[in-house]
């Protein structure tokens, strides 16, 4: 099935550069797209090209309104709405102004990252298991500023466990907290990149945001409060207990890890993984897998992360692997066959012809 609609310049952004969204479109709806001088072609079911009409009419109202995509946040925000029939990228894309997260919106630039949020929404605690780059503590963060601007809770308090991969923390120079402060960094990080610096460090200063190690937390009742505990992954099953118990009243809490980044000494297991297998299924309680298909970071990331998969696991790796040609060295020896009679005294050579 074929349909025209209306070229429009506003559209061009649409299809990224070298139209690398317009491909990733095509692939996920099955359909083709020609671009002609005042027309935009569409070919193929019906369902794809409404789909594609849709997202074409979204965006045109998305650019009315004024709205700016930057640092490939269209081609996320694509694959999402791509991915999931029940997403509209108009409706995806005012969901991220409508929610303050501070200094810039934060959308979902992956289908499970949306359910992350949503999951983060619903139930009072969340855990997000992946590897790097997914998304999990910026987003918890980002949720957690969200709702402290918008006077939902009174104070974030932010952890992680000060687990020595490789170094040795009595090695390091000066006091306690800055032997700790490497550890805590990321979540730093992620404060500056959604507030203004002047005002996270005010905030720091009236500890209505705190960032601690895990251990700082034993014998605390946190209400009124946003939590999370990142790199959750390093904690023993003692402390994550401990931390679960902290959880008061009008609370929330994230935990968020990497099941295949454990640090622990050997002989300890990961309190994450058992809590996971503990709690599930209790209501109030969510966990959301994320995966190499929802990392944001550099598009090595997502190779070097399958690669390692692989490794781990044998049989994907030979799956993966394609079937090795023969070689001579192992090629059974062909019966010689005779060349026919020569003629005119010329002679011929049995083989391939170079």
């Amino acid at each position: 099935m074929k349909r025209t609609l209306e070229y429009s310049r506003d559209v061009e952004a649409l299809f990224g550069p070298l139209d690398e969204n317009l491909r990733m479109l095509e692939s996920n709806l099955g359909i083709t797209v020609q671009l002609q001088t005042d027309a935009i072609e569409l070919q193929g079911d019906p369902a794809g090209l409404d789909r594609m009409e849709s997202i074409l009419g979204d965006f045109r109202q998305l650019r009315r309104e004024g709205m700016q995509f930057e640092n490939g946040d269209l081609h996320d925000l694509l694959r999402v709405v791509a991915s999931d029939r029940n997403i509209t990228l108009l409706g995806l894309a005012r969901s991220g102004q409508q929610r303050s997260f501070g200094k810039k919106p934060v959308q979902p630039k992956s289908l499970n990252q949306r359910l992350y949020l949503e999951a983060i929404s619903r139930n009072d605690m969340v855990f997000g298991v992946g590897p790097a780059g997914t998304g999990k503590t910026y987003l918890a963060v980002a949720m957690a500023v969200s709702a402290l601007l918008k006077k939902e809770i009174n104070r974030i308090v932010l952890a992680r466990p000060a687990v020595e991969a490789g170094e040795r923390l009595g090695f390091l120079p000066g006091t306690i907290q800055e032997k700790v402060d490497p550890y805590l960094r990321p979540l730093y990080d992620a404060l500056y990149d959604l507030l203004e610096a002047e005002k996270v460090e005010r905030l720091l200063e009236r500890n209505t945001i705190e960032i601690a190690p895990i251990a700082f937390m034993r014998g605390r009742t946190l209400n009124d409060a946003f939590i999370i505990l990142d790199e959750a992954q390093n904690t023993t099953q003692e402390q994550m207990k401990m931390f679960l118990t902290r959880m008061g009243f009008l609370s929330k809490t994230v935990i968020t890890g990497d099941i295949t980044q454990i640090d622990l000494p050997s002989g300890r297991t990961s309190g994450l993984l058992q809590a996971i297998r503990i709690l599930k299924g209790i209501p109030g309680i969510g966990i959301v897998n994320l995966d190499e298909r929802d990392v944001v970071r550099h598009s090595l990331v997502q190779q070097i992360i399958r690669a390692y998969e692989e490794e781990k696991n044998p049989e994907l790796r030979a799956a993966q692997q394609l079937p090795l040609l023969p070689t001579a060295e192992t090629e059974e020896p062909q019966a010689a066959v005779p060349s026919p009679p020569a003629e005119d005294g010329m002679s011929t050579t049995s083989g391939l012809e170079n």
